[in-house]
């Protein structure tokens, strides 16, 4: 399958544990909304949904860690995951994984490596 690369924003946009940027991908033929996050110096990006229900876990546009900057929160379930690996250590969903996306960081900006097929990881 082939691989494509997409700019998901500038490096500078993303400081540890502060805002999130928003983007959107295609996931299983469907336009999907995604974000990217910095945490201990690394770029990391997964799906914006819950695995307990597809609920955004933003709670205010961009937001996703917690007030500590140390966990992703999902607003809506109160579910919190560790931002390197996406795993969901409390809350309705312990145990199950938010969906990575494949990013690598280039030349101060951050790449998203998109597959031929249909977005699935």
């Amino acid at each position: 399958m082939a691989e494509t690369e997409r700019l998901v924003c500038d490096s500078a946009a993303l400081a540890d544990s502060g805002e999130g940027v928003r983007f959107e991908v295609e996931y299983l033929g469907e336009k999907t909304p995604a974000f990217a996050v910095r945490y201990e110096g690394r770029v990391h990006a997964y799906l914006n949904r819950c695995p307990h229900v597809p609920a955004e876990l933003d709670w205010d546009p961009g937001r996703f860690f917690d007030m500590q900057g140390l966990l992703l929160l999902c607003s809506n379930h109160g579910a919190i995951f560790l931002p390197e690996s996406g795993r969901c250590i409390g809350g309705p969903c312990k145990g199950r994984n938010l969906v990575a996306l494949p990013v690598e960081e280039r030349d101060g900006k951050v790449i998203l490596k998109e597959s031929g097929h249909g977005g699935r990881r």
